[in-house]
This record gives C-alpha cells, structure tokens and sequence, in this order.
C-alpha cells in the first residue's frame, strides 16, 4: 500500500545487470522484472526498488545513504554474500545496539547488514 509522503521506492546503479540480478538472487533470494535492457526492478523486499544501467556506484565515502539489511544470524548472511560474489568492506563490528558487517555487491555498491543478537 503506497502511503502518502512516506519513503516509497529506491534505486541503485549498475554496471552490470546481469551480474546484479545473480548476485541479489544468490545472496537473498530476490527476483526481478526486466523494464528494458537498461533497468531492473525488485519487489518485496522490505521495501520495492530497482538497479538502473549506470557506470557510477553509491558509497558512504562519497556521500551516498547506506542501506541496511537486518539479519537474525548475521554471521550466516555474510557467508552467503561471500559465496554470492559480495566482498565484505567492514568486518563484523561492534555498536550500541548490536553488530554489523558492510559489504560490496558486484558493481562495488555499499551495503550493510545488522542484527541486534550477540555471536
């Protein structure tokens, strides 16, 4: 249900769709619908979305939002980046609150998962 003035979409740039859909399918299960060979788009996952053709990356060093996924076995969901072609950026850390880890996908977009359970 759309809401009025609430955050409702998000995109993100890619390099290559391709490797973009395989890497999100892998790590997280999603599935996506094709608009053209320049954009792909993802629903249900916390929020809808969508990866536009773009040879730019978002990064916190650059000034982009981080988004953040929420895991309830954090050391499990960084296996399954790994194994998905993700590289981790910032080891699992440490924070009031719980721990997280950052990582790549692989067109080098920052991501970061948390979760609120001891190891």
């Amino acid at each position: 249900m759309n809401q009025h003035e609430k955050i409702n979409y998000v995109e993100f740039p890619s390099k290559d769709m391709e490797a973009t859909k395989a890497f999100f399918t892998a790590a997280f299960g999603w599935s996506f619908v094709d608009y053209g060979p320049e954009y792909t788009a993802f629903t249900d996952q916390g929020i809808n979305g969508g990866f536009f053709k773009s040879a730019l990356t978002s990064s916190t060093a650059t000034g982009s939002a981080l988004v953040v996924f929420f895991s309830n076995e954090l050391e499990a969901t960084q296996s399954k980046i790994e194994r998905a072609g993700g590289s981790i950026i910032k080891p699992i850390f440490s924070f009031p609150g719980g721990r997280r880890f950052h990582f790549c996908d692989p067109n080098g977009n920052e991501y970061a998962v948390w979760s609120d359970r001891d190891a």
